[in-house]
């Protein structure tokens, strides 16, 4: 009997010092924003930004955060928006970086990249993420494990400019495939039961904090076919929610492959992603009630870093066109 008060005593006093570490190290992250490195990067920077500013936030994997532009969605509509992507980002990051922008903000609408939804990385990887993602969530101190060596070294800033998520990419690598990627057929990729778990979450989270559900999938020539697009489709008519293809538009939207692609058809570089967010502006304010904020109070940083990021912007083209 002793024996078993000695060990609950040890693990309410381990998880206690867990606690109280794990505190600290998400202050000293939230204040270092752009500096973390790797995949924390996306939970550090979300929760730095003021509480309730974010009425749009863009999750998913890669191909979220190189096709909507946060500064452009601001210039063209006062929309503020965060891109939380992260590279490769499996569904339990999506879940629970999800629901760690949910502490601190209150999204009118959250944008999904569908990428995600079809990523498995197998039984055993499946098992540890959905083992080791609540874990770092409960206590971020695994999640910011490595940053006491960033801050000893000086290392606070990654010297990238990052603009809410979204690095100016303006590298062209074209795409040299065939226009035709998005071939018609009836047959339908199947999105991977745990995915579909997950997704259940999700909805929940949105559900529980007032925030609607958008289905997106990114112009990726790459990624995208007619199976994915029928089972995206699909699954958002059986859980009515809505869905938005934008690899059936990319002629409406004006993707020129040979001109709008960082990696051969994987990603957008810049000048497609600014393509892809004056359309998806267009789609937000026709389809949602989403404030202006421009000219309100609380908003300077918005002008200020827009500012920037279109200085920056104009820069590139005039080297480009040297």
């Amino acid at each position: 009997m002793k024996t078993k008060k000695r060990c609950i005593l040890f693990f309410l006093i381990l998880a206690m010092l867990l606690g109280a570490i794990s505190f600290g190290m998400q202050r000293a992250a939230a204040g270092m924003k752009g500096g973390i490195t790797g995949r924390s990067r996306s939970f550090a920077a979300v929760g730095a930004e003021p509480r309730d500013t974010l009425d749009v936030l863009v999750i998913g994997d890669s191909e979220s955060y190189t096709s909507m532009s946060p500064m452009d969605l601001w210039k063209q509509a006062g929309i503020t928006s965060f891109d939380c992507g992260q590279p490769g980002q499996r569904i339990q990051e999506t879940c629970f970086l999800l629901k760690e922008a949910f502490k601190t903000q209150s999204p009118k609408l959250v944008i999904l990249e569908t990428n995600a939804m079809f990523r498995d990385p197998g039984f055993l990887t499946n098992l540890s993420m959905s083992i080791i993602e609540p874990v770092r969530y409960y206590f971020p101190v695994f999640r910011y494990h490595n940053l006491w060596r960033q801050i000893l070294d000086g290392n606070t800033n990654t010297g990238r400019s990052v603009f809410k998520g979204f690095e100016i990419r303006d590298k062209v690598v074209p795409y040299e495939g065939s226009d035709l990627y998005m071939k018609e057929t009836k047959d339908i990729q199947q999105i991977p039961e745990f995915v579909l778990s997950y997704m259940e979450n999700i909805k929940k989270l949105c559900r529980d904090n007032d925030a609607e559900l958008l289905l997106m999938s990114a112009p990726s020539p790459h990624n995208y076919n007619y199976k994915k697009h029928n089972a995206v489709e699909k699954y958002a008519e059986e859980n009515d929610l809505p869905y938005i293809d934008l690899n059936m538009k990319t002629q409406e939207i004006g993707i020129d492959w040979k001109t709008d692609s960082y990696d051969k058809g994987d990603h957008l570089n810049l000048r497609g992603a600014r393509k892809v967010t004056a359309y998806m502006c267009g789609y937000l304010t026709e389809n949602y009630s989403l404030p202006d904020h421009r000219g309100e109070e609380g908003y300077q940083e918005w002008d200020n870093l827009s500012v920037q990021f279109f200085a920056e912007v104009d820069r590139r083209n005039t080297n480009a066109k040297k």
